[in-house]
């Protein structure tokens, strides 16, 4: 079930783009005022030298100022801050998610633990298009690692369980996502034609993202906002979003790629929910409102029956209580999912009993 639209903060800079200091520009927002952050941080890479491929050509390697620390223990207290800063901004039940590399990503997640963030997840991002490993002193590094943590571990975060399932054809999301890295029509340039940035996301990875843990209305906050690809999706899918981007060319090229994008209709932005979402139906007021009567016989697939009682409890032998405790009974398991596990029949068909209760559930939407 999708949550209505969240209240926003007085004073919360919507679908902007902020320019400066990401630190201090989230230490300057409303507290408790962001529903998900998205975060893909400089990587710290420490590169000694120019790197060449076999026909002596350069390779376009993530050099720039932004990614050029001191030492570790620098990096460290920037990892510190900005993460203070985002747990901030976080609502009770909010959210983060992290992506780095081998270079960053086991700091970043001792941090993450160290503020007391509660990890959830680590997603790998195997590319399907890796860069070459031109030198051969290594493997091909295939792949990016993302962490999803809830701000603590009593929050009730979002998990869009089965539109991810739908998603990927009918099967659970796995933590390993195959996708290509963001090239073709998707990568942006510059006026000279290069890449306008050397780390941009492709955005089938934000949409799995903002998809499977947000709601339309939600605030998404990414406070390294490159040229955008995470406004870029959450405009498309109905979230409102807030960009911290210090680098002007990058927040030119994500101002020029934001005001092309265009909103989903409403229809489209309805995914598919949980069970767990909808409103709880009890056995008992399917026998009170006459859709089943006592004395009516329930049946499993293996043609055990158990009778309804006046009180919404079954009977079978010597077992008696919920449709769930019976059915865990009759299968000396555990537990059990009396509503998919009953049957009753009408017109001499065989008819699970969940119908009933979807019946209900959409007289209450």
């Amino acid at each position: 079930m999708t949550k209505p639209k969240a209240v926003a903060a007085p004073d919360l800079p919507l679908n902007q783009i902020l320019a400066g200091d990401t630190i201090e520009l989230m230490n300057g927002l409303p507290e408790a005022s962001v529903d998900l952050i998205f975060a893909d941080p400089p990587y710290n890479l420490q590169l000694k030298g120019d790197l060449h491929r076999p026909d002596n050509s350069k390779v376009d390697a993530v050099d720039d100022d932004w990614d050029q620390f001191a030492s570790f223990r620098a990096y460290d207290d920037f990892t510190r801050d900005w993460l203070a800063a985002a747990r901030r901004l976080l609502k009770p039940n909010g959210a983060i998610w992290v992506i780095g590399s081998y270079h960053n990503v086991f700091r970043i997640g001792a941090e993450l633990q160290n503020q007391g963030y509660w990890i959830l997840n680590d997603v790998v991002w195997r590319k399907s298009n890796p860069m070459p490993n031109f030198r051969g002193k290594r493997l091909t590094n295939a792949h990016e690692t993302l962490i999803w943590a809830s701000k603590s571990e009593d929050s009730k975060y979002t998990f869009n369980y089965e539109a991810l399932k739908a998603l990927n054809e009918g099967i659970q999301m796995r933590s390993d996502w195959v996708l290509p890295i963001c090239t073709g029509h998707e990568r942006l340039k510059d006026d000279n034609g290069a890449k306008a940035h050397p780390t941009q996301k492709p955005e089938a990875l934000l949409h799995r993202v903002i998809l499977g843990t947000t709601n339309p209305g939600d605030v998404v906050l990414d406070p390294f906002f490159g040229t955008g690809t995470t406004g870029a999706v959450a405009k498309m899918m109905g979230r409102d979003y807030i960009g911290i981007e210090r680098e002007q060319n990058y927040r030119r090229a994500a101002e020029k790629r934001l005001a092309r994008i265009r909103k989903f209709d409403s229809e489209a932005l309805n995914v598919s929910t949980s069970k767990r979402a909808e409103p709880r139906v009890p056995f008992g007021q399917l026998v009170e409102r006459g859709m089943l009567r006592p004395g009516e016989m329930l049946v499993n697939t293996r043609g055990q029956f158990a009778k309804v009682r006046a009180d919404g409890t079954l009977i079978s032998g010597e077992a008696r209580g919920s449709i769930h405790q019976v059915g865990a009974a009759l299968e000396h398991a555990p537990s059990c999912n009396g509503w998919t596990y009953w049957h009753f029949k009408r017109e001499g068909k065989t008819v699970p009993i969940d119908v009933l209760r979807q019946q209900v559930r959409a007289e209450m939407s």
